[in-house]
């Protein structure tokens, strides 16, 4: 075992680690800081959450420190001043098909490189003791230093869930040159290959996809699946957008799918919201539906794209809001696309449409989607979208009718939305400076 000294912690993360938990167990127990907050912080990233491995603890004995045991399968415990996850030293035997098909043994014959070497990539495999030395088995520190994502054993390829995980770090760690490791690539076409991905839990497929959604640069979650193989097993929708052509008059890139990584890049520039960023994901899964004949056309592809947004989403247990406002930008962003050229009733009708007027946070979103949309094409990227604009400045026209003068009227039922809808028109038109008739 490698150990190389580095400089110590930080004096909260000492006290943490001693606690007074060695001299209540006279010194048996050993405890680790371990996996993302040591990577990260070699990276120079703050740690957003830290783990840690105790070694010759026994389930009772951390119970009657205080700890609380949160885990059934294994015992991992949450520390009774700070809620941080402390998981007893462990070892894994495959015994079944998917993430959930293994026994775990704990006791204090395991040893901390035991625990390390049953994770994933080497450079989440490496700890710290409480003096700040680092032990890194498993060369995690030089992978990190070479910017390689690379598996720690042939057991990789007894956990299907890996793939999305490495999947998941070339989403986080691609801008900093990160690449998968060949050796670790020929293991995860083999997985994809195996069947075994079919095994995955539909939970745990999206907790992966959501966060990776949020990192720095999604696009390389779905780039590295379809590269291994595993896109067309885990996201057919998605895969089968690759190899079908646009106008290129509108897409210089032509492939669609090649597009939709692109959008996804931009997402993430431009900052947009998980949400927004899957609408992005999603918009333009009717583009392989459409008829071969009818190529690179794509007339009608929204509702097409709709169904299939309905059906991925019900498929991995997508949420209501992540679902919701992927439909919404599926089926009108090209009404958005074109809004520089509408008037003033093609306006309200849009709004309408999208619930801009009830729900403006959602609104704002599906407006960050669609702009994500337009300039996620080759050479159109720096493309001003002022469709976005246009269209908040219409719906603050259209919020200031309210229904009071259509209760006033007399009206009642579909009479009163039928009247604000006119109205909303009227304001809509006096503000593009167009003849409302009146």
């Amino acid at each position: 075992m490698r150990t190389i000294v580095r400089p110590k912690p930080d004096l909260h993360l000492l006290r943490i680690a001693k606690l007074p938990f060695c001299q209540a167990t006279a010194n048996t127990v050993q405890i680790y800081l371990v996996g993302g907050a040591v990577r990260d912080r070699m990276l120079d990233i703050p740690p957003c959450e830290r783990d840690w491995v105790v070694v010759g603890a026994s389930p009772e004995q951390m119970l009657a420190l205080g700890f609380r045991q949160i885990g059934r399968d294994f015992p991992v415990f949450l520390h009774p001043e700070t809620s941080e996850e402390y998981a007893l030293a462990r070892r894994e035997r495959k015994s079944g098909h998917g993430y959930a098909g293994f026994t775990c043994e704990t006791g204090s014959q395991v040893s901390l490189e035991d625990d390390l070497a049953r994770r994933d990539l080497s450079i989440n495999a490496m700890a710290e003791d409480r003096d700040g030395h680092l032990i890194d088995p498993y060369g995690g520190a030089q992978d990190v230093r070479d910017g390689v994502l690379r598996h720690v054993s042939d057991a990789f390829v007894e956990d299907p869930l890996r793939v999305l995980r490495v999947a998941r770090f070339m989403a986080r760690f691609a801008s900093r040159g990160f690449r998968v490791h060949p050796a670790t690539m020929t293991l995860m076409r083999d997985m994809a290959a195996s069947g075994e991905l079919a095994h995955l839990v539909a939970e745990r497929v999206w907790t992966e996809t959501r966060r990776a959604l949020g990192e720095a640069s999604p696009q390389e979650y779905f780039r590295t699946l379809r590269e291994c193989g595993a896109l067309g097993a885990i996201f057919p929708e998605i895969d089968a957008l690759f190899g079908v052509p646009q106008p290129a008059r509108h897409h210089p890139e032509i492939d669609t799918g090649e597009h939709v990584l692109l959008c996804l890049r931009l997402a993430a520039q431009l900052r947009l919201t998980e949400p927004a960023r899957f609408a992005v994901l999603v918009h333009d899964l009717g583009k392989a539906l459409t008829p071969r004949e009818r190529w690179p056309s794509h007339v009608g592809h929204e509702k097409l794209g709709a169904v299939a947004v309905r059906a991925l989403c019900e498929r991995l247990r997508v949420p209501v809001k992540y679902r919701e406002l992927a439909l919404v930008v599926c089926l009108h962003h090209t009404r958005c696309h074109r809004v520089l050229e509408m008037r003033a009733p093609a306006i309200v009708s849009l709004l309408e449409d999208v619930d801009a007027l009830r729900n403006g946070e959602r609104f704002e979103e599906f407006l960050a989607a669609c702009e994500a949309d337009a300039r996620g094409r080759t050479g159109l990227e720096q493309r001003p979208y002022a469709q976005a604009e246009k269209l908040r400045r219409a719906r603050a026209a259209a919020a200031t009718v309210t229904a009071a003068s259509a209760l006033a009227r007399g009206l009642h039922g579909p009479q009163i939305a039928v009247e604000m809808h006119r109205l909303r028109c009227i304001e809509v038109a006096r503000l593009e400076g167009e003849d409302h008739g009146e």
